[in-house]
């Protein structure tokens, strides 16, 4: 018989060979595939630092806002279609689509951007034509302007050196 133990994701009870995983010398077992997923992503999101908790252990959300802009604009039947199925995503709490825009919110300790970017590429698949590319496509975009507007300091680029400083 296997030990029980709580997953630290999703806090589920489960054999402690379930999706085992090490992390820094500690070994971790998961419910399924996708908590493991998370847990890997950010794991001190679930299991925090030495002396401080982590979010999830507080029992806190960690909400994250993405703003998605369309090469064109989805459909009323496409809208509803994407916003459904982004919804029955674990984590994600809020869809609204316009026109060629998508916000979506969603918890970081529930949900990853690479499973929202997975789910928006198999919606794409289900829409047909080039649907699968443009939503791809809006999530690479909103990541590289996240990764851009990170650069930015005083408005001004600062561009990193290969010894970890930046030059303005």
């Amino acid at each position: 018989m296997y030990e029980m133990v709580k997953d630290p994701v999703c806090h589920m009870q489960v054999a402690s060979t379930s999706f085992a995983t090490e992390y820094e010398g500690c070994y971790y077992a998961f419910c399924s595939a996708q908590c493991r997923e998370r847990f890997m992503a950010t794991p001190h999101l679930y299991i925090g630092f030495p002396g401080n908790p982590a979010p999830a252990q507080e029992g806190k959300k960690v909400i994250k806002r993405r703003h998605l802009l369309l090469s064109a604009p989805l459909d009323a039947m496409q809208a509803e279609q994407v916003k459904l199925a982004l919804l029955e995503m674990m984590g994600v709490d809020e869809v609204s689509i316009e026109g060629d825009k998508i916000e979506i919110q969603y918890d970081l300790i529930q949900a990853t951007a690479e499973q929202i970017a997975d789910r928006l590429a198999s919606i794409g698949t289900d829409l047909g034509g080039d649907w699968m590319d443009r939503l791809k496509l809006a999530f690479i975009n909103n990541l590289e302007e996240i990764e851009i507007s990170s650069l930015q300091v005083d408005g001004r680029m600062r561009y990193p050196l290969t010894n970890g400083n930046a030059l303005d």
